[in-house]
């Protein structure tokens, strides 16, 4: 080995380790020469993680929904999703600033946010309590107040309405209910849609007699790129048509999920175009199931069973001195709750006694034991009347009456009328039995919505607390039960 490569080798040795000392000195300097506040700066959280936990804990409450949660918070999870939305578009520029940098009145927008999310996990989580759609509907109260400020002051686009919530059942053969009702999965949808087809305006679809579905939406600045927005439900695409401050969209009923017993969220995403990016926005509908349930309707039918009995009434003594008659009367009620059958009664002649000289001798009296007139009506009064049957005879007579007593005892039996099923827009009269007492109506709905009612005969109309359950109670004559549509608009 030579001199000169013995140099190469040690001078190269020094510049490495001059490289790993500048390494070294580059890495001491970012963990301890930064001022404390930039080194704070990078352990923000920002406003990017921020609007991600924000939407990811909406899509986890979207997901555990029940059918009845679905309906009744559906408006909440609409304008909470809008706001998101919005708030997602306007700072789309700076997402990767720290959250906690923003104004406070900007920060209390999210805060609103997280508001509604925890009233709706309460919500959820209790299913049962009372109230719980208030608390939630006023949890995000201050919404539509928030978008209206986003859109009178910021240059983002802002969605601040959209229909339909709701969309009507499909229209189903026997057979295409009877496998829905196999499985909760949606049917195949059909091929991809033309972008354009359908927009003419409502009407039939072309996959047979299901209406299409019209989706208007309201905003600012929704149409500014140079391609029109474009909504997406499952496999269906299509072009907006755009008006002033609104984008239409016809869409196949077929493109929209369905069920044949449960209400389902049916979720779109809007595409559009805004200073050279792409945003997106999600429009919420819920689905109703093309059969709305079943119910079953007991009755407890009270009927009147006679009962009777005998009644033997005390012994009455009448005394008649020497040459005298005398009568003694008395007048009996029945016991409380019975009646006398007047046709079922007799007299009883106990003893005719007569003396002559003090010689029992039964000749002597000429007596009587009968029915007399009543002082009141249903009473039964007798007469026994002791007579002498000569001047010097005495006299004395023993009577009484037996008679049937009869009363109606109530006895109570259950009609019951099985399970039935609901069909929409379809009035199910139920004819009260006579003698109805009290009735009892169950309701399940979407296969998981349990109601009971109750009532009692000559009860009023029964406010059912569901927009889509009518219940009608014409006096004692028959209760009219009826899923409906119409709520749905």
């Amino acid at each position: 080995m030579t001199a000169r490569s013995t140099d190469s080798r040690e001078l190269l040795w020094g510049r490495t380790l001059a490289l790993v000392a500048v390494f070294l000195a580059v890495a001491a300097a970012l963990a301890f020469g930064l001022p404390n506040a930039d080194r704070t700066a990078l352990a923000r959280p920002t406003i990017a993680e921020k609007l991600i936990l924000l939407r990811a804990e909406r899509a986890e409450l979207q997901a555990r929904a029940d059918s009845l949660a679905r309906l009744e918070l559906l408006q909440s999870f609409r304008v909470s999703s809008l706001l998101f939305d919005a708030l997602a578009a306007r700072y789309e520029a700076e997402r990767e600033q720290p959250f906690d940098l923003l104004p406070e009145a900007r920060r209390e927008v999210f805060a609103r946010l997280d508001a509604v999310n925890t009233a709706l996990r309460l919500a959820i989580d209790r299913p049962r309590a009372a109230g719980r759609a208030e608390a939630v509907s006023q949890a995000a109260s201050g919404i539509p107040a928030d978008l209206e400020r986003m859109a009178s002051v910021e240059l983002s686009p802002v969605i601040l309405s959209y229909t339909p919530m709701f969309l009507a059942p499909r229209k189903q053969t026997d057979e295409a209910v009877r496998s829905l009702g196999a499985s909760s999965t949606p049917p195949p949808e059909g091929a991809l849609r033309d972008p354009g087809e359908g927009k003419g305006g409502a009407g039939t679809s072309p996959d047979g007699d299901d209406p299409t579905v019209e989706i208007e939406i309201l905003g600012l600045r929704l149409a500014s790129g140079p391609t029109p927005p474009v909504l997406t439900i499952g496999s269906w695409r299509g072009e907006a048509t755009v008006t002033p401050e609104r984008l239409r969209f016809v869409v196949p009923r077929s493109a929209l999920p369905a069920d044949a017993t449960h209400v389902r969220f049916a979720a779109g995403s809007l595409f559009l175009r805004y200073a050279s990016r792409t945003l997106v926005f999600q429009v919420l509908f819920a689905s109703i199931p093309e059969k709305p349930g079943a119910f079953a309707l007991d009755q407890k039918v009270q009927s009147a069973v006679p009962e009777s009995n005998t009644l033997v009434s005390p012994e009455i003594l009448a005394r008649a001195p020497a040459g005298q008659t005398r009568t003694v009367r008395r007048c009996f009620d029945p016991p409380p709750g019975w009646r006398f059958d007047k046709n079922k009664r007799r007299i009883v002649i106990v003893e005719r006694l007569g003396w002559l000289d003090d010689i029992p001798d039964e000749t002597m009296n000429g007596g009587s034991v009968e029915f007399v007139r009543e002082d009141r009506p249903g009473q039964i009064c007798i007469a026994v009347v002791a007579k002498a049957a000569t001047k010097e005879a005495s006299s004395a007579t023993i009577g009484r009456f037996e008679a049937t007593l009869v009363r109606d005892v109530a006895v109570d039996r259950v009609v019951r009328s099985g399970i039935r099923t609901l069909g929409w827009n379809e009035p199910v009269p139920l004819p009260f039995e006579p003698g109805m007492a009290e009735w009892k109506l169950y309701v399940r709905l979407f296969d998981e919505i349990d109601r009971e009612f109750e009532g009692k005969a000559g009860g009023a109309e029964v406010p059912s607390g569901l927009s889509f359950l009518r219940i009608a109670i014409d006096g004692d004559v028959s209760l009219t039960l009826e899923a409906d549509t119409t709520g749905f608009r």
